[in-house]
Parts: structure tokens; C-alpha cells; sequence
């Protein structure tokens, strides 16, 4: 049948509907140009189409085409968004293109549309993203299919809601570079209307496919398994901005919203240059499209609630600063990762900064920074109730390890700090709320640690003691006995090392080898009564030589950064002879029993301690007037110990 087409035959009708009759009595055939003519809807492409000579192919009987046509209004918008009107549209030199990147040459019904097909239309300019997606919506590239599937006899035509341009989208960079477990994710999420649009302005960081490989491997899953995750969507939005942004502009520690709002990005320029977006590295930057730009990564991002994100929900300002300025956020952010972090407080950080005499400022420029925040982080998630007393863990960072408290009223220590809120869950680890900021410093704890000197460093933890003894700020001074010396102890007592770890006034022992005062040996005074942390007094003898009561320093001055410690050869006991009584002489007085005063014989200057019954010192002093005033004892039993340059003596005084 010969095809009819004199403008006088054809007969605009409601809808799309085209009657052509001959004189012969035949029906013409109808055209996808034709339909198109018939429209009310569609002015602005049949005048497009006359404009640039399209018409005639459109008209052509031996053709199959698919034409996906814009209505008018997808005319208007797209002239407003680009600035523009109608004849301002009519006017692009691309208009022919344009045009022939909305037709396929083959006829294909929406039945036969599959979700993610990319078409090769008249255009070579680029190709057309189909998408089908689950509700049965059709889109060819941004634009919906409103109307599908209207007949002509050389062809089909789909109404679109949209304009189509064949530009080269983010989504062309992912398929030209050979992204394809990115491209199938963004098919199987029913993203490529959002990634295809021409007139969007984004930037996407773009897994590799090794990336995808890996973040199934660490999951256990397939790359199959990650296109089936209920959050897909969710999951590759997390990987676009809603704006451009080039890599010149991405600053360190900046936090943006992607399309996701599920978490934010957080970014990392190192000083070196690199770039992290999370733990994932911007390998290749800046690769340019019409609608944004791409930005590779080694990495995929997760939305994941990490630690970082608790930090920072949580107003630790201080302590993400410190992490942004280390250049640890990469580490922080990895979604596969288990860590527990010891999160100090703002306030926590203001008060490291005042002992050590600096601001919060000048703690962020400190040249080991990074040491001092994975301090604070194990590699592995530990629970506040996993924490026994006394474990030793080792932290990120190798420079030393972490001593935990666990005290018998429940409290939780680290180090000096205490923690004050515990198990707070992260996708990636566990948060425990510190008090105080901990430092991998070389303490007098380490000094004990370090040399073998287990039996005491026992009895530190027995005791809870570690919290006083590794406080990075204190100044200390610790008479250390060796485990011989424990052992001495122990065989004294007729028992064991157990029973002297059990020993109820353990921690007042322990006490009585510590000064509140750094001393090296060099600034012992001879014959000298210094204050302990339990608040009595040892005796410092340094001729002929050194001796704390009646232990002899074997070893001195080994420096720790938060004191000294003196190696003793015997267990100091506040108040009691020592076990080692054979070097201290008679010491002879009178009266004997008294009431007021006693004198010592041949002796004016001297230093003296009066032990009760219970080896507990009551008095202590210096000699004067060769008197010793007992008016302020109770009566009783008492022990005398006196001690000057000729030696140390001993005698045992009634109290009337």
C-alpha cells in the first residue's frame, strides 16, 4: 500500500490516536512520525524534528524504529535548566544529535526492556541506560517512560517525561573504564536515573572491582551477595555527593553528606598529598564528566556507625581534632575493622595540656601525636566485663602497653584514667569513656615490669596501685625490692608469696616504697626521715652505705619518665623492725618503764621512730636535749629505734 503523506489526510484526535484515509477507501499507513505529529503534546519534537530534516526518516516505511519521545513540558524544563528557552534549544548545533539519541534502529516493545540494557541508539554519540525497575517503571537513562508502547507501522514510540542528552555521565566513566561490579550494583540499586541525569552536578567515589572483591571477602559474602543487600542503594548513595567537588578542594578532616543520609564521609588529606575518603584511598583522582566527577577508590565505604562516629556524636571535639590531625581517620573508619578505643574527654585533654605546661593547640603539634592516640585503641573489641585486673594489652602502637585495673568496687582503670562510661557500641569496635588522657611514657610500672621484678609488680596489682604508679604526670620515687627480697619476706612470716599478696595491710606496705618526690641517690640525705605516700617515714642512711631502714640499695637511679626507682635487697614494713635485725645494736634509756621523758645514753643528736605492739609507728622525730618526750603515749608496750651516724639501735620501752 502506498504510503499517504499529504498534510491534508492527517487528523490530530484526543490521544494518539492517527486515522489516514484515501480516496480509494484505503487506510494509509501510520508512522512513528505521524504519532508524533498527532500528539497535543508533543509540538516542540515534531517542530524539532521538520527543523532539522528528521522527519522524513521517522516517516520512512521500510524503517523499525524506537523513538523515545520528550513531551512538551520535558522540553520547557530542560530549556529552563539550561538557562534557555524554546527557540534557544532549536538553536543548539547538536540539535540533530540530541534528536537521534532518542531513537533505537529496531522496534523494542517495553516487554522487552530489561533492567540495565545499555542501547545503541541513531546517535554514536553515546549509548541509553534502560532501567526496569521493580515497580515496572521504565526509564531511558533520567527520563521516565510515561506512555509506552504506542504502534505505528514502522515503529514504536515511548513517551518520556524528559529530554535525553548523549552526555558522558558518571555513569560512562565507571562503563568506559571497565568498572563493572560498580556499573551491575548501580543497575541492580535502580541508580542509573539519578547517576544518568545530564543536568546533575555530583561527585562519586568509585570502587574499583578488586574493591568490591575485597569487601566481600571481608564480609564473607560473594560480590553476587553484596548486589542482594537489602541497603544497596544505600550503600553506593553513601559513595555520592550531591556536588562537585575536585580534589583540590577536599581539605583534611572535612565531614560532607553524601546522597545517603544514613552517615556522613569523612575525608583526609594526608601531608604527603594522598587522599582517604574514609579508610578507602583516592587512587585515581578527577576524572571529568558532563554531570560531575569521579573519583577511584581502593576501598568501598560502608555506612557504617564507627567509632569515629561515636566520638563524634558524642562531642568529643578535642579527641577528633587529635584524630584528624594524626591523620588517623582512615584507620578509625574501617568498617571491617574490631577495635576498642579509650576515648578521653575535652576536658580530659584540657588537663594533659595544663600538666604539661601547653594548650590543647600545642598537644595537636606534638611530633607523636599518632603514638599517643593508637595508645588508646587495641586491635581487638574488648568489653568492659572481659577486663581483669592486672592484664597487660598491647595497644596500636607498639611503643608500650596499656596496664587495666579492675578494682574490687567495679571501677575500671587504664593506666592513671579511669573509665566512666563503658561499651559504647560501634558497627566497627567499642568506645570506653576515659577521664584522663593516657601516654605510652616509660613509668616507674615498666621500670618493674622491664627488669622481672614480678613479685612486686604482683603486688601492685593485688593492691590496685597500678593507676597511682602509672600516671604519666606524677613524680616519683619507688624503692623496688626484688623478688629474693618478696621471698625473704614471705619465709619470715612462715608462709608464702600468695599469703603475703593477701596480707590485709598490703597496699599500706606498698606505700611505704613510694615518694611523692623524685630523689636520685645523689640527693639522700644521711640519716634522714622521708614521707612515704602512706603518710610515715622511712630512714635514709647513706654511710657507709646507702640503706632505706635496714635495706640496702643494690642498685639506684634507674630513671623512668615519671620518676626514679631504687633496687632493695628487703621489703620495707611501716612500723616494724625489719626481718634483717642482726645490724641493729641495744639501744639503752631511762627511765624504763617511764612516764614523761626518756633519755638515751651517750647519744645528743639522732633520729628517732617508737613503734607500738602492733609494729605500727606512733612517733617519730629528731632527738633534742638528749630527750625524748613519751607523755602523749598510751601505756603500754613500745618499740624504740634510733638512729645516727655510728648505726642503728633498738630497744623495747614500758609505758606507765
Amino acid at each position: 500500500m502506498k504510503k499517504v503523506l499529504l498534510n491534508l489526510n492527517k487528523k490530530k484526535v484526543v490521544g494518539f490516536t492517527v486515522a489516514l484515509f484515501c480516496s480509494s477507501g484505503f487506510y494509509a499507513q501510520t508512522s512513528v512520525f505521524d504519532v508524533i505529529a498527532a500528539s497535543p503534546n508533543h509540538t516542540y519534537l515534531e517542530t524539532a524534528l521538520i527543523q532539522e530534516g528528521l522527519d522524513g526518516a521517522l516517516d520512512n516505511s521500510s524503517a523499525t524504529l524506537t523513538v523515545f519521545a520528550p513531551d512538551d513540558n520535558a522540553f520547557t524544563n530542560i530549556a529552563t535548566a539550561l538557562g534557555t528557552n524554546i527557540n534557544g534549544l532549536l538553536a543548539l548545533p547538536n540539535l540533530s544529535d540530541i534528536l537521534s539519541y532518542h531513537v533505537l534502529g529496531s522496534e523494542v516493545a517495553s516487554s522487552a526492556i530489561t533492567n540495565g540494557a545499555i542501547v545503541q541508539p541513531l546517535s554514536p554519540t553515546n549509548t541509553l541506560k534502560l532501567t526496569l525497575k521493580a515497580n515496572g517503571d521504565v526509564f531511558v537513562n533520567q527520563a521516565q517512560v510515561t506512555t509506552a508502547n504506542i504502534n505505528a507501522d514502522n515503529g514504536i514510540v515511548h513517551v518520556l517525561n524528559a529530554v535525553v542528552l548523549p552526555s558522558e555521565t558518571v555513569v560512562d566513566v565507571a562503563i568506559d573504564n571497565g568498572f563493572t561490579s560498580l556499573t551491575a550494583a548501580v543497575v541492580k540499586a535502580e541508580l542509573l536515573p539519578a547517576l544518568t541525569n545530564p543536568l546533575a552536578t555530583l561527585t562519586v567515589f568509585a570502587p574499583t572491582n578488586t574493591a568490591f572483591d575485597n569487601i566481600a571477602t571481608g564480609l564473607g559474602v560473594t560480590v553476587t551477595d553484596l548486589l542482594n543487600l537489602p541497603n544497596l542503594a544505600d550503600i553506593l548513595t553513601y559513595h555520592v555527593l550531591g556536588t562537585e567537588v575536585a580534589s583540590s578542594a577536599i581539605t583534611n578532616g572535612a565531614i560532607v553528606q553524601p546522597l545517603s543520609t544514613t552517615n556522613t564521609l569523612k575525608l583526609t588529606l594526608k601531608a604527603n598529598g594522598d587522599v582517604f575518603v574514609n579508610q578507602a584511598q583516592v587512587t585515581t583522582a578527577n576524572i571529568n564528566a558532563d554531570n560531575g566527577i569521579v573519583h577511584v577508590l581502593n576501598a568501598v565505604v560502608l555506612p557504617s556507625e564507627t567509632v569515629v562516629d561515636v566520638a563524634i556524636d558524642n562531642g568529643f571535639t578535642s579527641l577528633t581534632a587529635a584524630v584528624v590531625k594524626a591523620e588517623l581517620l582512615p584507620a578509625l573508619t574501617n568498617p571491617l575493622a574490631t577495635l576498642t578505643v579509650f576515648a578521653p574527654t575535652n576536658t580530659a585533654f584540657d588537663n594533659i595540656a595544663t600538666g604539661l605546661g601547653v594548650t590543647v593547640a600545642d598537644l595537636l603539634n606534638l611530633p607523636n601525636l599518632a603514638d599517643i592516640l593508637t595508645y588508646h585503641v587495641l586491635g581487638t573489641e574488648v568489653a568492659s566485663s572481659a577486663i581483669t585486673n592486672g592484664a597487660i594489652v598491647q595497644p596500636l602502637s607498639t611503643t608500650n602497653t596499656l596496664k587495666l585495673t579492675l578494682k574490687t568496687n567495679g571501677d575500671v582503670f587504664v593506666n592513671q584514667a579511669q573509665v566512666t562510661t563503658a561499651n559504647i557500641n560501634a558497627d566497627n569496635g567499642i568506645v570506653h569513656v576515659l577521664n584522663a588522657v593516657v601516654l605510652p611514657s616509660e613509668t616507674v610500672v615498666d621500670v618493674a615490669i622491664d627488669n622481672g621484678f614480678t613479685s612486686l609488680t604482683a603486688a601492685v596489682v593485688k593492691a590496685e596501685l597500678l593507676p597511682a604508679l602509672t600516671n604519666p604526670l606524677a613524680t616519683l620515687t619507688v624503692f623496688a625490692p626484688t623478688n629474693t627480697a618478696f621471698n625473704d619476706l614471705a619465709t619470715a612470716l612462715g608462709t608464702d608469696l600468695a599469703g603475703v599478696l593477701a596480707s590485709p595491710n598490703l597496699t599500706e606496705i606498698l606505700t611505704y616504697h613510694v615518694l611523692a618526690t623524685e630523689v636520685t641517690s645523689t640527693q639522700l640525705v644521711n640519716n634522714s626521715n622521708v614521707p612515704t605516700l602512706n603518710g610515715q617515714t622511712v630512714l635514709v642512711t647513706t654511710t657507709p652505705t646507702v640503706k632505706i631502714n635496714e635495706s640496702n640499695v643494690t642498685l639506684a637511679d634507674v630513671q623512668a619518665q615519671n620518676g626514679v626507682v631504687h633496687v632493695i635487697d628487703a621489703v620495707l614494713l611501716p612500723g616494724f623492725a625489719d626481718i634483717n635485725e642482726v645490724t641493729i645494736a641495744d639501744l639503752n634509756f631511762y627511765p624504763n618503764p617511764a612516764t614523761e621523758n626518756i633519755s638515751i645514753d651517750n647519744f645528743t643528736t639522732g633520729n628517732y621512730q617508737i613503734l607500738n605492739s602492733l609494729g605500727q609507728m606512733v612517733k617519730a622525730g629528731k632527738i633534742e636535749n638528749n630527750l625524748i618526750s613519751v607523755l602523749d603515749l598510751e601505756s603500754g608496750s613500745y618499740i624504740v629505734r634510733f638512729t645516727n651516724e655510728e648505726g642503728n639501735f633498738q630497744g623495747k620501752l614500758i609505758k606507765q
